[in-house]
């Protein structure tokens, strides 16, 4: 179940979106705003899921309220204004409804959501996967790997632990552990994103190894490092 809320200035469009939640069985709308400074600071003291989002609104607008607060949720813009669309993709909004939207399009926007929610949950419950090395499976614990390194046919896999050497190729890894956990950044390399120490521009620190990022893998990554 998705909590979300609603946070629209015009009543006709608020009692429009609100009418199009109440029949998303996976949406649990828990309350609604007319202004955005109410609604921030429903947000400063609850925890939700989704937000829905007006831009052009008194006192604080939209874009205004996403610019200067820090919004742990994901969000969706609803606006009768086009040219907002660039900007709120700037700000990692998750879609853009443009007023009028039918409720097919609203479907298709919470949905998408449900299913990186859902995808996010599953993760994050993995703790190991099992990879193929000599004559036997070796088990190794996600939150134990540093890097992965590319060397001709092999992977190896670099452990707080261990080193392991396998023939499963990159894409095999990437289709096992999810992309916020180790993601590419290079041909020969992924890189546990929480052990990152610090990234220049041309590459990465972790455990006393500079890992470098092709362009290739550069706006994927730092997409992914900024959500």
């Amino acid at each position: 179940m998705i909590n979300c809320i609603i946070i629209e200035d015009e009543p006709l469009a608020l009692e429009r979106t609100k009418s199009f939640a109440l029949k998303v069985p996976f949406l649990n709308l828990v309350d609604t705003f007319d202004n955005a400074l109410d609604g921030l600071s429903y947000l400063k003291a609850n925890a939700i899921d989704l937000l829905f989002l007006d831009i052009n609104m008194d006192e604080l607008s939209g874009i205004e309220l996403l610019e200067n607060s820090k919004i742990n949720c994901h969000v969706i813009i609803t606006t009768a204004y086009q040219e907002y669309a660039l900007k709120g993709y700037e700000l990692n909004v998750a879609d853009y409804l443009l007023k009028p939207f039918t409720f097919a399009r609203f479907l298709q926007a919470v949905t998408k959501i449900n299913s990186k929610i859902l995808e996010s949950s599953n993760a994050k419950s993995m703790e190991y996967i099992f990879v193929k090395t000599e004559n036997r499976l070796e088990k190794i614990v996600l939150n134990d790997i540093i890097f992965i390194e590319g060397m001709r046919d092999y992977r190896k896999i670099h452990t707080t632990t261990k080193k392991i050497m396998t023939l499963q190729n990159f894409g095999d890894l990437e289709s096992l552990i999810p992309s916020h956990i180790l993601c590419r950044v290079h041909k020969s390399y992924m890189v546990a994103i929480h052990k990152i120490e610090s990234i220049e521009k041309s590459g990465i620190n972790i455990a006393g190894n500079f890992i470098p990022i092709s362009d290739t893998y550069k706006e994927m990554f730092f997409k992914l490092i900024n959500k």
